[in-house]
């Protein structure tokens, strides 16, 4: 026969299973928030760069290489055959229009422009003694002729003198025949000596006309070596700093060789060079981006080589402030072409969690808790990156390079 139980040990039951209603789910809820620390990884907080999503303009662009140049730079050359006597400027040196940069030796050329002036000055007294001897045989053939002509008149006279005696009964056939051939040789010797006058004349003209043409020959050959001994005053033609000179003093410079280089240092240009694959990108007038440092010069591409040299195009880039004091001459710099604009969208700073593809998973951080999130990526920049879908501004970003965690959809990020 059942007994009941004491009030005690009915109290004492209730109590415990009390306890155990209380104490079972406190400590499957630590085995479980035990199990889950183990099973979801973590991220020091430490380690990540960030960036918080905004709203502004993207510019798409593509890197090349380029080199801060002078705007204007002048090079002088030797326009003779000379050596270097002594340099007067160094390089660096500020010079003004006029100013002389090298003493150059000259005495080759300066010889060689005395001996052609001694040879020109001996054609033009050929020419002279040929003007004279022309004159002179002209005046000679002149006398000659005037002497012929008054022994023609004679002869004239003697073949009347001859037919009048022969009428007269005093003179023979013969007489008047010898009178008439004589006077026929006279006149046949007459216009051979006229002959001669032209043909003597004629020639001697030829031989002044060709020593006139030989004289100009040689004084445009004395006048050009007068320039360019002229020329060969190594002297700055502008304002400007001087770049290089050829220091090596003595040395034989030939003609069209660099003496020195002269640079207008108040105005620069970029010149740029970028892989041939982006040819077809490439065009005049497109917008670029300088950056020095931490500066950002804008300016535009003014001119693209046609020739194509170790697979790289070259291109010039003028600046909108080539007067920047950042600006070097030779200084190696990064330009960004700009290929394409978009205004007012969501972008974020580019970092290396952003791999280039279109669409990719990066992290967002939120409430301690980084999660896997896709994006649709837009254009890029070396600065930004636009997000067309996936993030909304104001999300913070895990810039870091997050390819360790490509298969975790959450990160609990700790200090």
């Amino acid at each position: 026969m059942d007994t009941a139980l004491p009030a005690s040990v009915t109290r004492k039951k209730r109590r415990n299973r009390l306890l155990w209603s209380i104490l079972l789910p406190v400590c499957l809820g630590i085995a479980f928030w035990i199990t889950w620390g183990f099973l979801t990884p973590s991220i020091s907080r430490s380690t990540l760069i960030t960036a918080v999503a905004g709203v502004g303009n993207m510019e798409n662009t593509i890197s090349a290489s380029g080199e801060v140049l002078p705007e204007f730079e002048e090079t002088l050359t030797s326009a003779i055959d000379c050596s270097i006597r002594k340099v007067l400027k160094d390089e660096g040196t500020k010079v003004h229009a006029g100013e002389s940069i090298l003493a150059l030796d000259k005495s080759e050329t300066q010889a060689e422009l005395q001996k052609l002036t001694f040879q020109l000055a001996s054609k033009q007294g050929d020419i002279d003694r040929l003007r004279v001897d022309l004159n002179q045989s002209y005046s000679d053939i002149q006398s000659n002729d005037a002497i012929k002509q008054l022994h023609i008149g004679n002869l004239k006279d003697a073949v009347e003198n001859a037919r009048r005696l022969y009428d007269a009964g005093g003179g023979t056939r013969e007489d008047i025949e010898q009178a008439e051939l004589n006077l026929k040789v006279a006149q046949e010797e007459k216009r051979q000596l006229e002959s001669q006058i032209r043909s003597k004349q004629q020639t001697m003209q030829l031989d002044i006309k060709a020593a006139e043409l030989a004289a100009q020959i040689q004084k445009s050959d004395l006048d050009a070596l007068a320039r360019k001994l002229k020329l060969a005053d190594a002297t700055a033609t502008r304002d400007g700093v001087i770049t290089y000179i050829d220091k090596n003093i003595g040395t034989a410079v030939k003609t069209g060789e660099t003496l020195a280089r002269i640079a207008d240092l108040s105005s620069f240009k970029v010149s740029g060079s970028i892989s041939d694959t982006y040819l077809d990108q490439l065009r005049g007038g497109m917008p670029a981006i300088i950056r020095i440092n931490d500066t950002l010069l804008r300016g535009h591409v003014d001119n693209v080589y046609p020739s194509v040299q170790g697979g790289l195009v070259s291109f010039d880039v003028r600046l909108d402030q080539p007067g920047n004091a950042q600006l070097r001459p030779n200084l190696k710099v990064d330009v960004f072409l700009v290929t394409d604009t978009h205004n007012g969208v969501v972008r974020v700073a580019n970092g290396a969690a952003f791999k280039g593809g279109k669409v990719q998973d990066i992290f967002v951080l939120k409430n301690g808790k980084a999660y896997r999130r896709t994006v649709r990526i837009g254009l890029t920049s070396f600065d930004f990156v636009e997000v067309q879908e996936g993030l909304q501004p104001g999300d913070t970003v895990i810039d870091s390079d997050m390819s360790d965690y490509k298969n975790t959809k959450q990160l609990d990020v700790v200090r």
